[in-house]
């Protein structure tokens, strides 16, 4: 296949993003319509944009390798997603639209204090800055690798490109334009995903019924695990993580919650919430059935599986053993799940930087709209900036303690929501920032420690210790409201 087709392709897919931001960014280029969409986002048109959010372009080619360690059973974190979901519906949007709030974490102002506050929105700051570049740098590797290469464009041209394409739809409306270019490139994702299957079954000579029994068959196809109380994947660590996994990296997170606050009425932010939930089962179920028959496949043909579970989808669709077009639908659905997080996160983190830190709403519109432009190039040059670092280590490990840190900085955001929800008590507020900083550190230590001394792994349980950690340090320091 023809890399100038490639080319021709990635080429006209950011040209249908453009023309996109064009007409959304039109007459609505202020920081209401950035910020917020003017609070009149279509609630299922968000609803399937927040699916390619979701699932970033690390998810795409990940979720699938995962099934040679842990098999199917990843699905009861999803499971425990979709619980995770109702409660943001019941709980925390309510909450937001009662507030009108922009940035979700001006609610830590009025109820913690004003150090909790900044403390809250620079952990989201920290954590989404480094873990969206993260993603993003992973994937810009595997174009760099498999597409761009080709041509000898340098990795550090990729990225600014890459980086440049997203600032230049997003500048002018942000969160406006961002609904509808999700949507699009969240259908992109699960039409490619549907395809790449359909191109794995084919190969191996199935029909429909011999797929399913394919995947039904397989070892692999273990969703379950209730004996082993040691094992990261036993089902109530996983089902009860997957509930607070999806509080705080949707529920607290600008990132996500931006989207719901565009909605119109808090009525079509839960319609949006309930709907989306429900679709993201089917598609990580479909994911990790590619990974069966992936695996399968391998069998069959005795193809020689790379040691990264990560690298099984791109070797298969690069190696010509899908056939040659397959690497057109890989490409197309990697940018899609790449950018439509990436697009988001940038927003996102434009948005708090400008409400939570520089209180841009205290500023004449004009002036203010100015320090958005300016803090969206900024972050938009960060991004390019540790993504470079990122390629200059040049240590996959890197990147995954990277990830491990980012998700330990979630946990302070976690039991600073809820100490403010649940109970009367007012903290301290001078205190609050150490508490935050000391609860990720203490974390650390105890999970290094159980593990040197009895073997035991945490897993995503962690997250709940952190937050548990983080209330009960605000509690110590605080009296009734």
């Amino acid at each position: 296949m023809s890399s100038y087709i490639i080319l021709i392709i990635i080429a006209a897919y950011f040209g249908i993003l453009l023309l996109i931001s064009y007409f959304t960014g039109k007459k609505n280029t202020g920081n209401d319509a950035f910020f917020l969409g003017n609070r009149q986002s279509p609630w299922f048109i968000v609803s399937i944009g927040m699916i390619g959010t979701s699932l970033s372009g690390v998810t795409f080619v990940s979720v699938p390798g995962m099934v040679r360690s842990i098999d199917m059973t990843y699905m009861q974190t999803v499971f425990g997603f979709f619980f995770g979901y109702i409660l943001i519906a019941k709980v925390l949007l309510p909450l937001y639209y009662k507030l009108q709030l922009t940035s979700i974490y001006s609610y830590l102002e009025g109820r913690i204090g004003k150090r909790g506050y900044k403390t809250g929105a620079s952990f989201f700051l920290l954590s989404k800055i480094v873990g969206a570049a993260a993603r993003l740098y992973l994937v810009v590797l595997i174009l760099q690798t498999y597409v761009f290469s080709v041509w000898n464009i340098p990795f550090w041209v990729t990225t600014v490109l890459s980086i440049a394409l997203v600032w230049l739809y997003t500048y002018r409306s942000g969160i406006k334009t961002i609904v509808w270019t999700d949507t699009l490139q969240a259908l992109c994702l699960i039409v490619m995903l549907i395809v790449i299957i359909w191109q794995v079954k084919d190969v191996m000579g199935l029909s429909m019924g011999g797929m399913v029994q394919t995947l039904v068959n397989s070892p692999n196809f273990r969703l379950f695990e209730f004996t082993d109380w040691h094992s990261t994947q036993h089902f109530a660590k996983q089902f009860f993580s997957g509930i607070f996994i999806t509080i705080v990296m949707t529920g607290l997170d600008q990132d996500m919650m931006q989207k719901n606050l565009s909605c119109k009425s808090l009525k079509d932010a839960q319609k949006n919430m309930y709907t989306y939930g429900f679709a993201f089962t089917p598609v990580n179920f479909l994911f990790l059935s590619l990974g069966i028959l992936l695996l399968t496949l391998a069998s069959q043909q005795n193809v020689s599986l790379p040691a990264l579970n990560d690298d099984i989808l791109p070797m298969f669709c690069t190696s010509g053993i899908l056939g040659g077009s397959i690497l057109i639908f890989f490409t197309i659905g990697i940018i899609a799940a790449a950018f439509s997080s990436a697009d988001s996160a940038l927003t996102a983190l434009t948005t708090s930087f400008c409400v939570d830190i520089l209180r841009v709403e205290k500023e004449e519109a004009e002036r203010a709209k100015r320090i958005r432009l300016r803090t969206h190039l900024a972050i938009s040059i960060l991004f390019a900036v540790i993504i470079l670092i990122f390629k200059a280590l040049n240590n996959r490990s890197v990147i995954d303690a990277i990830y491990m840190i980012a998700s330990y900085t979630y946990g302070p955001l976690l039991g600073l929501f809820l100490f403010g929800l649940f109970t009367k008590k007012k903290p301290n507020d001078q205190y609050v920032p150490y508490i935050c900083i000391a609860s990720p550190l203490v974390c650390f230590a105890i999970d290094y420690f159980i593990k040197l001394y009895t073997g035991y792994v945490f897993s995503y349980e962690m997250l709940i210790i952190n937050g548990s950690i983080t209330f009960g340090g605000l509690w110590m320091v605080s009296k009734k409201k």
